[in-house]
């Protein structure tokens, strides 16, 4: 008969059999490379005081047991985030970078107090043992609360690379560097990781998920081009040839970022690849991963238009076609499958007309779908007259009807041909009174239809004298946060017109903009220093800015802000100060000449141009100073 486990032996054999998987973890090649390395380290050395307690097989009293049971427990937790930050995606982790810190600080914390309470006087130790324990324990003394020390250059070049379009070679090649993302290999098990992580639904993907897949997509788009043979087979080795085209964004599945081979619409109107989205879906999501819209329905749509273009591109830059799967084979590429069913459409434009309340507002929101769609489907609508039904139907009573109506106008004006149709049914004065009593979203997507709108310059006149402007800062101060920067794009653009500048001024702009400047969390600080650039540089707009008291959130900004966020607040200031040397003694004594010179030798050319014209107003300053 065999003898039972004493429990105490056994809770040692699950302690050992738990610092032997942390140990086996493979290596960290992230960000968190040291801050990894150093807990596992520390871990380790913990291994000596359980084998030897294992093999002295003594029970352990209450008191002892309960601290190695917490100790236990915590380790769990330990393997699980070391776990974790190994196998997730780098580029996530790169910009959670601060909120994963604090789960490594919370986990040598949990373990230094599970070690404190152990009674230490109690166990039977060797001499050496006692000793090892007693230095581990002060490590993770000395760890706890340390807080990490700061790679102030990644933050710059991840804060650059997410931000500018095209970002500079030499900053993609530091990140890809520092992320370990060098060769196709990495970025394989990197475009796998972010696939699992969106399946999974990890975080808020609205707060990550654009920024990650547009940072990825730089990333991935410069190894490719650097290194396109690295660690790829023959076949790929062929497919690449010796310059790798980049990959259109539009043609990569927003959940893999890879070539698309079997695109498909969902509801919102956004596409994916059909495997990516269907594993979404099989896990029970009920929500689009993009847009975190609620899915109308979970049917598939094949985006033949899409993969048409996918097959053209392929063919013209010598990439082997995507092999099509058995369910699409019987179409060919390019056939004239149209995406566009114009007799659905005039059904649903006959509804808009002559059909019920229920009716109107059901075949609003089709045509807002179809139109959101894709390119066809805005043409054809627009060709079959909806334009103009639309446009009657925002000042319908029903407030659904109405959202239904402004967005479907909305999305119609992507086209450009659209845009003019759009004026021409003399819809600006009614989207501007959406934008004025509508509903929440209504006057979120007005705001959003007026920026698309204004893109053309003759409706930047016409739609700041319809009375927009006022109805638009009335948003920006009370709006949703997607409200406001709808509010704040559509103030920007309507600016660039001289005339509107002195609108936005008389209709009260300035001091919530300050309000926005200097709320650093409520995310709208680029966009009110943007708009206040602008009009720093009208003397309505210029006299309005030095009534609020700018200088030491500006001198701040200089400091502590994005490179975008200091070139504004150097436009702005420079705009302020020059020919005023009462600002000029003032931004001095908020400190300006140290931020000044640091900007003019770090800053991007505009910005070092204006640091130093300011620098040399400063000078000038003291020096008729000094003469008096």
């Amino acid at each position: 008969m065999a003898l039972k486990e004493d429990p105490s032996s056994e809770l040692m054999g699950r302690l050992v059999g738990s610092v032997k998987e942390i140990s086996g973890l493979p290596e960290c090649k992230n960000v968190f490379k040291k801050t990894h390395g150093d807990l596992v380290r520390r871990i380790k050395l913990l291994s000596p005081l359980f084998e030897e307690l294992k093999d002295n097989n003594e029970e352990l009293g209450e008191e002892e047991t309960k601290g190695f049971e917490l100790l236990r427990t915590v380790l769990g937790s330990a393997k699980e985030l070391l776990k974790s930050v190994v196998e997730g995606s780098k580029v996530y982790q790169t910009l959670q970078r601060d909120d994963i810190a604090d789960k490594f600080n919370q986990i040598t914390e949990k373990i230094e107090a599970a070690l404190g309470e152990i009674p230490y006087d109690k166990l039977n130790l060797s001499e050496e043992v006692q000793e090892q324990i007693e230095l581990v324990h002060a490590q993770f003394r000395r760890a706890k609360g340390r807080p990490e020390l700061q790679d102030h250059q990644l933050e710059v070049d991840l804060a650059t690379a997410m931000r500018e379009k095209d970002p500079d070679r030499a900053i993609l090649k530091r990140l890809s560097e520092k992320l370990h993302l060098q060769t196709i290999d990495d970025l394989k098990k990197e475009s796998l990781a972010f696939h699992e992580m969106v399946i999974a639904g990890v975080g808020d993907p609205g707060d990550w998920f654009e920024k990650l897949s547009s940072l990825f997509k730089k990333l991935k788009d410069y190894v490719q081009m650097e290194n396109p043979e690295i660690d790829s087979s023959e076949a790929e080795k062929g497919m690449i040839k010796h310059r790798s085209p980049v990959i259109p964004d539009d043609f990569r599945c927003p959940i893999s970022l890879e070539l698309m081979k079997d695109p498909v619409i969902v509801s919102t109107g956004q596409t994916y690849e059909r495997s990516c989205i269907q594993k979404w879906l099989d896990a029970g999501h009920k929500t689009c991963p993009k847009t975190q819209q609620t899915l109308l329905h979970t049917a598939l749509t094949p985006n033949y238009v899409l993969k048409s273009l996918i097959a053209l591109w392929c063919e013209s830059n010598g990439v082997e076609l995507p092999k099509q799967s058995g369910a699409s084979r019987s179409k060919k590429v390019g056939s004239s499958v149209s995406d566009c069913d114009r007799a659905a459409i005039t059904t649903l434009l006959d509804k808009l007309a002559n059909g019920s309340l229920e009716q109107q507002r059901s075949a609003a929101g089709e045509l807002r779908l179809l139109a959101k769609r894709n390119a066809d489907n805005r043409v054809c609508i627009a060709e079959a007259g909806a334009i103009p039904l639309l446009v009657e139907l925002l000042s319908s009573t029903d407030p659904r009807t109405q959202e239904h109506a402004v967005t479907a106008l909305l999305n119609l004006s992507i086209n450009d041909i659209n845009k003019g149709t759009i004026v021409n049914a003399g819809a600006i004065s009614d989207i501007v009174d959406v934008l004025k009593n509508g509903s929440m979203e209504a006057r979120e997507n007005a705001a959003a239809t007026l920026f698309s709108l204004s893109v053309v310059d003759e409706n930047k006149v016409a739609i700041g004298a319809a009375g927009a402007i006022p109805a638009l800062i009335k948003l920006l101060c009370d709006g949703t946060p997607r409200g406001k920067k709808d509010a704040a794009t559509a103030i920007f653009n309507l600016s660039i017109y001289q005339g509107n500048k002195a609108r936005a001024v008389k209709a009260g702009i300035v001091p919530p903009l300050m309000s926005l400047l200097k709320d650093a969390g409520g995310g709208m600080v680029d966009e009110a220093l943007a708009i206040l650039a602008i009009l720093a540089g009208h003397q309505e707009g210029k006299v309005a800015i030095g009534q609020v008291d700018p200088i030491p959130v500006l001198i701040e900004v200089i400091r502590t802000g994005s490179q975008r966020n200091r070139e504004n607040a150097v436009a702005i200031l420079w705009s302020l100060c020059t020919g005023d040397s009462q600002l000029l003694m003032l931004a001095k004594q908020f400190g300006a000449e140290e931020a000044l010179k640091e900007l003019s030798e770090s800053g991007t050319d505009r910005a070092k141009r204006k640091a130093g014209n300011i620098l040399e107003f400063l000078q000038r300053v003291d020096t008729l100073v000094n003469q008096s």
